[in-house]
């Protein structure tokens, strides 16, 4: 296939469009969807320059799908080509979470809407069974790695340990290991192999080169860095500062924050960190309706990380104060949002052409190998507590942060649901939007003879 034309900004917002609509699957079915678009279909950029864009987006906080749209948007189009991708890529998302939030939260004890999300649920949980086994294979390719990956797994499901020291500790480990000269911190990023076409950087739209725009140029990485960290931080200090620490607009908005940050890995093991502190510690929503919320962001376009909206327009409508609560719900809903992807833009315009600089830098790809490895023990616990709270009406607690569960409350219809979930979705390889909807199908088909 030939080189065509440089599309203009027009163009590439159109291209933008058609993705943020089909960009369903979570991170790897979207990564995979751009490949095929941008790599494969259009030749904007070559195998080499998008691996090493997602190697730099893969070590980020926050969702990287998001992050490597603003990341190709602004190779090819500069800050507004960023923005515009980024903005198309989660538009989509938040119309679909907001819509569906408002059904939950009037509907949601309804018989028909129960019964659907019970089907869900089961859904939820086979698909993060397949996360874990499909990151697990990719990444725990020695005995260093494996034990990476059970050390998270226990830190955190036993001990208790926050997430974000969990995944930074890691991130030590790969960089210490690197340096040392360790085989076992040597290779790639745990991402595998995105396309089956190899398409080569000089034969698509940016080349080999290194585009002007793209150049390090400090005074310019100061002027985009300074407006969209106020951008993002200023409505946070007003909040607080008006409201104070204790309403619940400030605290999304300092919790969404600090998530921003600290949250690496992907977008499982950020649902780990917020069901943890959003269920366990603000009391925002039950373990049930985070399951219900991950069931939307599932069946809707946009990142997986959308359901965080779900999270703050729940909390804010519980505890809406003045406010009709539906009001408050929408406001909490699209506070949560921007204070979460207000910052992936900042670290893309900001890093960029520093990362741009560093191909195949081998200590970057060891933190990462080590980060990916930590991040399979995070989903494993992810996939466990769902498990359990799926599966058992009642847990018990055990030692430290361990919880058991009270096998005489086994919900034998949830077992039966999940089992066949699993075997769809890893024996038959069904795709997760088919499962989603077979699964809310099924919940349908119980409910009516009374069944749940």
């Amino acid at each position: 296939m030939q080189k065509g034309s440089y599309p203009t900004l027009a163009e590439a917002t159109r291209i933008w469009a058609r993705i943020g609509l089909l960009s369903f699957g979570g991170p790897a079915g979207q990564i995979a969807l751009m490949h095929r678009i941008l790599v494969e279909e259009q030749r904007w950029l070559g195998e080499k320059r998008f691996l090493h864009a997602l190697n730099y987006c893969m070590l980020l906080p926050g969702p990287e799908a998001m992050q490597l749209a603003v990341y190709i948007g602004w190779l090819m189009h500069r800050t507004l080509g960023g923005i515009i991708a980024g903005l198309l890529f989660v538009l989509p998302g938040i119309v679909a979470i907001m819509a569906l939030s408002w059904v939950y939260a009037i509907w949601g004890d309804a018989g028909p809407v129960e019964a659907l999300f019970f089907g869900l649920k089961a859904a939820v949980l086979a698909i993060v069974v397949q996360a874990v086994i499909r990151i697990g294979s990719r990444a725990l390719k020695n005995g260093a790695m494996i034990g990476i990956a059970v050390a998270s797994f226990l830190a955190i499901f036993v001990f208790g340990i926050p997430f974000p020291l969990i995944i930074l500790t890691a991130g030590l480990i790969g960089f210490l290991g690197a340096r040392a000269g360790l085989p076992a911190f040597r290779g790639g990023g745990g991402h595998g192999k995105v396309g089956a076409r190899q398409v080569a950087d000089a034969d698509t739209l940016l080349g080999e080169e290194t585009p002007e725009h793209t150049r390090v140029n400090r005074a310019w990485a100061m002027r985009i860095s300074g407006t969209f960290l106020a951008l993002w931080l200023v409505p946070v200090a007003l909040l607080f500062l008006l409201l104070g620490p204790q309403n619940v607009f400030s605290q999304i908005a300092g919790f969404f924050s600090v998530m921003a940050v600290v949250t690496f890995g992907g977008a499982y093991a950020v649902l780990a960190y917020v069901a943890q502190e959003a269920v366990q510690n603000f009391g925002w929503l039950a373990p049930g309706e985070m399951l219900d919320g991950l069931g939307m962001a599932e069946t809707t376009p946009g990142p997986l990380i959308m359901v965080t909206q779900f999270v703050g327009f729940m909390g804010a409508l519980r505890e809406a104060g003045a406010l009709p609560p539906l009001l408050a719900g929408t406001l909490g809903g699209l506070l949560t949002t921007w204070v979460t992807f207000a910052p992936c833009f900042l670290w893309i315009f900001l890093g960029a052409p520093f990362i741009e600089r560093l191909r195949d830098n081998q200590t970057l790809s060891a933190a990462l190998t080590a980060i990916t490895a930590a991040v399979v023990g995070v989903i494993a616990n992810l996939a466990v507590w769902f498990g359990l709270h799926v599966l058992f009406a009642q847990l018990r607690p055990a030692v430290l942060a361990l919880e058991l569960p009270v096998l005489s409350s086994l919900d034998p219809w949830a077992a039966l649901l999940t089992v066949v979930a699993l075997v769809a979705v890893l024996r038959f390889k069904l795709s997760p939007v088919t499962v989603l909807a077979g699964c809310a199908v099924a919940g349908l088909m119980l409910r009516l003879p009374g069944l749940i």
